[in-house]
């Protein structure tokens, strides 16, 4: 009985050092959030109807609406004395309708969305309780921006999310490696990253390519925080085969790196052929995904945070050492 009683403090410890410390309880986290449709209530505006329907736009979207329309459909200010011209215009085009068809076709309920983006945000809420929560707009962009911001509120593209098969996009000749994540359970990891990148800006002083890395991961990881049960591939925007190629290939990418000496180098070029979306990473083959290095910048964050468990999200996110993230980890992964 005394072997017995010994044993039970020890699986304790086993059991609390195996759970993933991000999969927290949000359900005290007290959050209502719900989605304005502006891309179903921008089409309520007729020639008959005009200066009042475009007026209850204004008072309902605010601020919003004069930067869709500024920035994003760029039909200019909504008090302008032609606006109700180019809107129609806009609205009637024969792309805008079609689009319109497909939008209520893929998203006949935004159900699914908005329990989906109210479960990240919880837990926004959970590790940052101070911070403001945005207001959610779906919108029309006219295929431009997926997602857009102003300060509090996020606007979604949906004609963005019509399926990576949609025959807009192949119309419009979009990059097949860009197709891959416009559709709809890409919106809510979108949402998020957006948001981080806004909220934790990159600190510009010192733009390398170990930086960039190491910052990338630490959105990428603030992403595994707000949805700790989405998969991976979604999270960084691959398919399943990109990422075991990553898991298979990191010892070699991470040799190539360290061998050219490449962490340090800031070259603009440098830093974009390892983070920025592409259809493969130029250094390696053409069987690797874009992105590797921000990739690798996660798998350094991650185990930045498993060796070093007394640090919070929060702390993360505003540790810009990135050496020191880089040497405390003691990210070295082998063949």
């Amino acid at each position: 009985m005394k072997r017995v009683f010994r044993l039970i403090p020890l699986i304790i410890i086993l059991i609390c050092c195996q759970r993933d410390p991000l999969k927290v309880d949000v359900s005290g986290v007290v959050l209502k959030l719900s989605i304005k449709r502006l891309d179903h209530d921008i089409f309520l505006v007729t020639p008959d109807n005009k200066e009042i329907a475009i007026q209850k736009l204004r008072q309902t979207y605010g601020s919003f609406f004069i930067a869709y329309n500024e920035n994003v459909i760029a039909l200019g200010n909504p008090t302008d004395s032609l606006y109700p011209t180019y809107l129609n215009t806009f609205l009637s085009d024969t792309m805008r309708v079609l689009s319109r068809l497909k939008i209520d076709s893929v998203f006949s309920n935004l159900n699914d969305l908005e329990k989906k983006l109210q479960d990240g945000f919880r837990h926004y809420k959970y590790y940052f309780p101070h911070k403001a929560i945005p207001q959610i707009v779906t919108i029309l962009s006219g295929f431009n921006q997926s997602i857009v911001m102003t300060n509090d509120v996020i606007g979604i593209s949906l004609d963005n999310y019509l399926g990576a098969n949609c025959s807009f996009y192949k119309m419009l000749a979009v990059p097949e490696y860009k197709r891959v994540n416009m559709y709809s359970d890409k919106i809510p990891t979108d949402v998020l990253y957006t948001w981080a990148i806004a909220e934790f800006a990159f600190d510009e002083s010192k733009n390398n390519l170990l930086s960039n890395m190491i910052y990338q991961g630490k959105i990428l990881y603030f992403l595994d925080a707000m949805f700790p049960d989405e998969p991976e591939h979604i999270k960084i925007g691959y398919l399943p085969e990109k990422l075991e190629w990553c898991k298979k290939n990191e010892p070699g990418m991470w040799t190539y790196l360290v061998e050219h000496r490449l962490l340090f180098n800031s070259g603009r070029m440098n830093i974009v052929r390892f983070v920025e979306p592409a259809p493969f990473t130029s250094a390696f083959t053409t069987d690797s995904p874009g992105r590797t290095g921000a990739w690798i910048g996660w798998q350094i964050v991650k185990k930045y945070m498993k060796k070093n468990r007394g640090i919070s999200l929060p702390d993360l996110m505003m540790e810009n050492d990135d050496q020191k993230i880089l040497n405390d980890s003691g990210y070295s992964p082998e063949y």
